[in-house]
């Protein structure tokens, strides 16, 4: 699977998982009652409102992997566009040749 399939895929993943956790927290709030007490309801939103990152992460880490088929030759030309590139690496105009 290429880095661009595994983004979109991603993407479409975390949006889905945050719609889902927004819905599930908002349902755990008004079942467990949490507006009970402010020290409970500021512990409440502080844990819902971070819990969602471990998995996010997980997802964004997993968009990011490499492809399989790239090896180290390709990783010193990915990005680069076909203009000319002077000693410093970077860009060089064909107007100032």
């Amino acid at each position: 699977m290429t880095i661009r399939t595994r983004k979109l895929i991603g993407t479409a993943a975390l949006l889905a998982f945050l719609a889902v956790y927004a819905c599930l927290a908002m349902l755990v709030a008004v079942v467990l009652q949490v507006n009970s007490s402010k020290v409970v309801e500021l512990l409440f939103y502080i844990v819902g409102g971070l819990a969602w990152v471990v998995p996010a992460a997980w997802l964004v880490r997993w968009m990011q992997q490499p492809d399989p088929a790239s090896t180290q030759a390709d990783a010193g030309t990915a990005g680069r566009s076909n203009a000319l590139h002077n000693a410093n690496g970077t860009p060089e105009s064909k107007a100032l040749r």
